[in-house]
């Protein structure tokens, strides 16, 4: 059985205003369902982990609305980190906290925020990993690109295994000529950031890269589960590195020969932005999407209007005449009104709220 840990934070900037810092993108449902984003992970990884091996990390003020959302989730494993210090320090206590209760687990981390068209191929793609996860090496899923995308860091095959290859070299996010390259060649998968491992060789390795971070994160886990765990919390955590696992790990262990990578084809999606949702949720005959949010009954009017991505969540009517390839999102606070082509731009809004004070509305 595989433990699988969910880091559940972030703000979702450019889903801005429906995403907040309050009720972040995984709490919503974008998945064409009713499930927010963060049950359908739970609900896809649920063949591979039971209740009992699924951990959900996440922050002090989106811990109840995520066992509100996950009740079958024992409260035990749902890890509150006191503040956000990016997905190495995350990932890293729930490791040392799995090892503590099961020193030879494996374990796989996957975002709460992905979604995932075909889950009987993602969870083929994962058994695989786990198989060269058996073997000591820490494994990393990447994604078949079907396209010269820039918006993703790649990882570059290495030699054949007996399941996937080495991963020769992680790469950053591309320029467009890059990204040509990089597809053409065949040897380059998308990095998802979707990872299985054995506990014991993954804090290895964090102890031989970031050893201040594995002491702090065992002594976290030696408390954790005593009257002594806020207290030491509240001793070590502001102290912890912020960065990445990538970073912090991985790319150190794939220059030592320690990361394969299997290729993952599944239908998966970075739920970035209001344009990528208008891409893989379903439309209207003269592609409009209209996204459900929260409890809000979605009451939209279109007329003479086209490939719109419309987010009505104030509940009064939203209407779009004579327009196409807009975002229109209508809060009960804020509205957004954007080209789909400015997607990834609605970040700025957020920076600009954030300079002139006007916290109270990221």
């Amino acid at each position: 059985m595989l433990y699988t840990v969910i880091p559940a934070g972030g703000s979702g900037t450019r889903l801005w205003p429906l995403s907040r810092s309050s009720n972040p993108k995984f709490l919503h449902p974008l998945t064409g369902s009713d499930q927010s984003l963060l049950q359908a992970t739970v609900e896809r990884l649920s063949p591979l982990s039971d209740p009992q091996h699924q951990y959900v990390v996440t922050g002090t003020g989106h811990a109840v609305a995520v066992a509100r959302q996950l009740p079958g989730l024992p409260e035990e494993n749902i890890l509150v980190e006191p503040s956000p210090m990016d997905s190495a320090p995350a990932i890293a206590l729930a490791a040392a906290v799995i090892a503590q209760r099961d020193p030879d687990a494996v374990m796989g981390a996957f975002a709460a925020d992905h979604l995932i068209a075909d889950a009987d191929a993602f969870t083929r793609t994962v058994s695989q990993a786990m198989e060269g996860a058996a073997d000591g090496l820490l494994m990393t899923i990447g994604i078949t690109p079907t396209g010269p995308e820039t918006g993703y860091g790649y990882l570059r095959r290495g030699k054949a295994l007996a399941v996937g290859h080495l991963l020769a070299e992680f790469k950053e996010k591309p320029d467009h000529v890059a990204a040509v390259e990089y597809v053409s060649s065949g040897d380059y998968l998308w990095n998802a950031g979707m990872f299985v491992w054995r506990v014991d060789a993954f804090l290895a390795e964090l102890a031989r890269q970031r050893p201040r971070m594995h002491e702090a994160v065992r002594t976290l886990a030696a408390a954790w589960e005593t009257p002594r765990r806020d207290a030491t919390l509240a001793e070590i955590w502001p102290d912890m590195e912020r960065i990445s696992v990538d970073y912090a790990v991985m790319e150190g262990a794939a220059a030592a020969g320690k990361v394969g990578v299997v290729p993952g084809d599944f239908g998966w999606n970075d739920v970035g932005d209001f344009d990528t949702l208008g891409s893989v949720l379903p439309t209207d005959e003269v592609g409009n999407v209209v996204i459900a949010a929260g409890d809000v009954k979605p009451e939209v009017l279109t007329m003479d209007a086209r490939r719109n991505v419309v987010v009505p969540g104030s509940g009064r009517l939203v209407g779009v005449l004579g327009v196409d390839d807009l975002i229109v999102v209508d809060t009960e606070d804020a509205l957004l009104v954007c080209p789909r082509d400015r997607a990834q731009d609605v970040k700025r809004l957020v920076d600009e709220l954030k300079a002139t004070g006007r916290v109270d509305l990221v």
